[in-house]
């Protein structure tokens, strides 16, 4: 199995920056599809963002598009998003999860097909 920690999370105002970690346990890791989701109060888990085992595929949420970038870095099995252009509408508990499996685009896009998750870690963006 996956352990998973977010760090990163913090009070920015709107245009700021910043960059979420996730930092994995387990030897396996690079074997998972790693993902970011959102969650804001009174709305559902939403997708943000979804990179592929060996790092070559992502995909991105339309609302984040151009704004923010997952990455990975096996070696350090660790997984990033940075996040610029911050809005207000950015605000939400942010979530690290790993999928059991290959990326399959649609399949990844669902909270459900994800198997281990984080704790998250607090984004508010101020205007």
């Amino acid at each position: 199995q996956v352990q998973l920690v977010e760090s990163g999370g913090g009070l920015v105002q709107a245009g700021g920056s910043l960059r979420l970690s996730c930092a994995a346990s387990g030897r396996t890791f690079s074997t998972y599809t790693m993902g970011w989701f959102r969650q804001a109060p009174g709305k559902e888990r939403e997708f943000v963002a979804g990179i592929s085992r060996s790092g070559d595929n992502t995909y991105y949420a339309d609302s984040v598009k151009g704004r923010f970038t997952i990455s990975r870095d096996n070696a350090k099995i660790t997984v990033y998003l940075q996040m610029n252009s911050l809005q207000p509408e950015d605000t939400a508990v942010y979530y690290c999860a790993a999928a059991v499996g290959i990326w399959t685009p649609v399949v990844h896009l669902q909270y459900t097909q994800y198997n281990y998750w984080g704790q998250g870690t607090q984004v508010t963006v101020s205007s």
